[in-house]
Order: C-alpha cells, then sequence, then structure tokens
C-alpha cells in the first residue's frame, strides 16, 4: 500500500501537485494519485500534457514503480475503506467546489471518498486551496473542514527567501506540504534560518 494519496483538482496550480509527487517519490515514498476530469482538463491546459501515459512518461518517468494513478471513479480502490486509509491525504491543489465537498461530509467520487475517510479516521489531510478573491462561503468551509481535522494550506507563496523563478514560488509550497508531513527537504530556507541556527 502506498505512503500518500496525492488529489489533483481542477483549481489552477496542478505543478503543486505534480512537484509534490516527484518530491516524494524521489524519497523513496509510495504514492496513490488520483485526478479528477476538471483536474485532467488543467493539467492539459498549463503544463502541455494530453494524457495520463504523457503525464507519467514526462514528469514520473525515473520513479513510476512508486506511483499509481486512479480514476476518480474507481469505487473498488483499496483505500476506500479505513481499513485501508494511508498515512495521509493531500489535495493539491484543491478547487472550492473540492473543498466544499469535503468539508460537507460528500462521497460523490474517489476522492472526496478518501478524504472522508482521512476525516473520519482522524489521518492526515491537507488541502492546498488555490483561489482568489475567497468569498465568505469558502471562508465558511475552510473552518468546517479545519474543525473536522483537516489542515488548510493555501497556496500562497512568500517572498522572504527572494524566489527568482516560478519553480522557487512552487518549491516554497510544496516545500511547505512536506513540512507538514514531516518530510526533510531543501526546498527553501526559512525565515531567517541562518540567525536561528548561529
Amino acid at each position: 500500500m502506498a505512503d500518500f494519496v496525492i488529489g489533483i483538482t481542477g483549481a489552477s496550480g496542478s505543478i503543486y501537485g505534480v512537484r509534490l509527487i516527484q518530491e516524494l517519490t524521489t524519497r523513496r515514498r509510495h504514492v496513490d494519485i488520483v485526478i479528477t476530469r476538471a483536474g485532467k482538463k488543467v493539467i492539459a491546459e498549463e503544463l502541455g500534457i494530453k494524457s495520463i501515459r504523457e503525464l507519467e512518461k514526462k514528469f514520473f518517468l525515473k520513479y513510476k514503480n512508486r506511483i499509481k494513478i486512479w480514476e476518480n471513479d474507481d469505487f473498488e480502490a483499496p483505500f476506500m475503506s479505513g481499513s485501508n486509509a494511508q498515512k495521509a491525504v493531500v489535495v493539491i491543489p484543491c478547487s472550492v467546489g473540492k473543498l466544499a465537498a469535503i468539508a460537507n461530509g460528500i462521497s460523490s467520487n474517489l476522492l472526496e471518498r478518501i478524504a472522508d475517510v482521512a476525516l473520519k479516521e482522524k489521518r492526515q489531510l491537507i488541502l492546498v486551496v488555490r483561489e482568489t478573491p475567497l468569498s465568505l462561503i469558502h471562508l465558511e468551509n475552510m473552518v468546517k473542514a479545519a474543525k473536522g481535522g483537516a489542515q488548510i494550506l493555501p497556496a500562497m507563496p512568500a517572498f522572504y527567501h527572494n524566489p527568482k523563478t516560478i519553480d522557487d514560488m512552487v518549491n516554497f509550497i510544496v516545500g511547505k506540504v512536506l513540512n507538514l508531513l514531516g518530510i526533510e527537504h531543501g526546498l527553501f530556507k526559512g525565515w531567517r534560518k541562518e540567525n536561528v541556527e548561529k
């Protein structure tokens, strides 16, 4: 069984999910991946990837034995049951639509179900919400999900590490996720890290 489930939704920022999978697999973690239908469309638009096979070839070829991609309508996936739940689920990027479903306990597809399982089994669930501006409904759904046990990590890059490229900004968010997962990385320098270590 994989260590983590990574869900990619139709929110802009699919590179966040792809980069996280790369970082996990290079660290010898096994990952189950669920991409929503809208997520596939955004990947095609933002990354120029037209198929799952092309996605695997371009981004995951080196460690393809450490990933398994599931269809979002596959209700026979073993981790749909709490007895087979992974240690953590990360929805990255998480659309506000998917946030709403998760916050309100809706399980109409595989990704929603595994998020629901994570909450009921008290497993780690990280939602990397990507939307702006945020309505009151969005904010209330974040609060509701957080009260249910989810960790809300908005895709809000910082600038104290002096990012020079888009990759630097992507790495910051992915690094923040790795921090929550308890996985060491060198994707960015923490705030005044040199001073703290002296």
